[in-house]
């Protein structure tokens, strides 16, 4: 039987996703053609070889609108004869985009792909695909859900209540996200999958939103950023406690995987760094929304074969820490191994772009780490999460 494994794996630095951010002065498609002409240089590939790219990107509209993982590739001097189409999993977006990747090359439709992500969150703000008075969810959803569905931020709050998370250990946790990207900089666990973005202010090789002083303290000064009169009274159990500190930034990044098969990868002369193990994508309560982390979890490991204590390595995407002390509190995993290099509080989420961030990371760190098998799995509007499993290959 075939299989699927990653060869290479870049990532942008992290900008701030508003104006004057680090990477807001580069359009989306620049930006993601960029990484893509890195990660086909530093594999040594042809171009031409490549069967299909297939990125994520959540607001489709504006710079992000047309297929924008087309026009990155023909942005990048790179064969017309190359196809590519972008998809929308929401956040997990590029994680999917890995899925359908690595799926066909095991099924032999594909032996050299791309799977890559894109969000440019200054330049086409969140939300930019929904006009003002827009209802993207039509007259059937609201009969089926008659109290309404919510914003991802009172979900948190939701998941807060039900798992009885104290404001206090969910800023504690994002202050160790911080702590632990600043570490992971000043470590240069990061150099060997960072690809230096040139702007007109200069060359950007840091993530933007990492704040190495940041403490719990610091964090308690925080208002809550969901506090709302009429959610209030319908959820009296919400404490109000998620705020902008302990939830992931406003983000701008790109990212990039290439994915072959062993045998392909052996006749091209590439390194494999990592088996593509492992599937998993479950539907949730599109109310609570962002629980889905938990049935994927199980279900990508239950599918594998292995168990929680097999896996040496976690990412769970920090859309919000109370989603991943959640996750940590179901699963009763070992937050030793859990984001060790920080998470998206720190790094930052640069939504389409996140899935292959979180991986790039992930392979990367395996190696670094001499780790075996790393799980990772991301929660997503609408009630949706995707979980992969990948085998390190050293």
């Amino acid at each position: 039987m075939r299989d699927a494994v990653i060869v290479e794996a870049v990532r942008t630095p992290v900008g701030k996703g508003k104006p004057g951010g680090s990477l807001s002065a580069v359009h989306p498609v620049d930006l993601l053609a960029h990484t893509l002409q890195a990660l086909i240089g530093r594999s040594g590939i042809d171009p031409a070889m490549v069967d299909d790219v297939i990125g994520g990107c959540v607001d489709q509209v504006a710079e992000q609108a047309m297929n924008t993982t087309r026009y990155a590739w023909l942005a990048a001097g790179f064969p017309e004869s190359v196809p590519a189409t972008t998809v929308d999993r929401q956040c997990g977006s590029s994680q999917q985009a890995v899925h359908f990747a690595a799926q066909g090359v095991i099924a032999g439709a594909y032996d050299v792909v791309v799977a890559c992500g894109i969000e440019s969150m200054s330049r086409v703000p969140m939300w930019s695909n929904v006009p003002p008075g827009a209802d993207p969810f039509g007259a059937s959803v609201a009969a089926r859900y008659p109290g309404g569905l919510v914003p991802q931020g009172v979900s948190a709050e939701l998941i807060a209540a039900k798992w009885s998370l104290s404001r206090e250990a969910m800023d504690e946790f994002a202050a160790g996200s911080h702590a632990k990207a600043a570490r992971a900089h000043a470590e240069g666990r990061f150099t060997d999958e960072l690809v230096p973005v040139p702007t007109p202010g200069g060359l950007v090789t840091m993530d933007e939103s990492v704040r190495p002083g940041t403490s719990p303290e610091v964090l308690a000064g925080l208002r809550p950023a969901f506090a709302d009169p009429s959610y209030a009274e319908r959820f009296p159990q919400i404490a109000w406690s998620v705020t902008a500190g302990n939830s992931s930034p406003i983000n701008d990044g790109a990212s990039a995987v290439l994915i072959t098969s062993s045998e392909t990868a052996a006749r091209l002369g590439l390194r494999p760094l990592a088996r593509l193990h492992s599937f998993a994508v479950t539907g949730s309560d599109p109310l609570l929304m962002l629980t889905g982390v938990l049935p994927a979890t199980e279900k990508v490991l239950r599918r594998s074969g292995l168990s929680l204590a097999d896996i040496d390595l976690f990412e769970v995407n920090e859309a919000f820490a109370s989603v991943v002390l959640a996750w940590l509190q179901e699963t009763g995993a070992d937050p030793a191994r859990l984001n060790v290099n920080g998470g998206a509080i720190a790094l930052g989420h640069p939504l389409g772009a996140s899935g292959t961030r979180l991986m790039t990371t992930l392979v990367h760190e395996l190696h670094r780490s001499g780790g075996r098998f790393a799980l990772q799995t991301m929660c997503e509007a609408g009630g949706l999460a995707n979980a992969t499993i990948l085998e390190a290959i050293h």
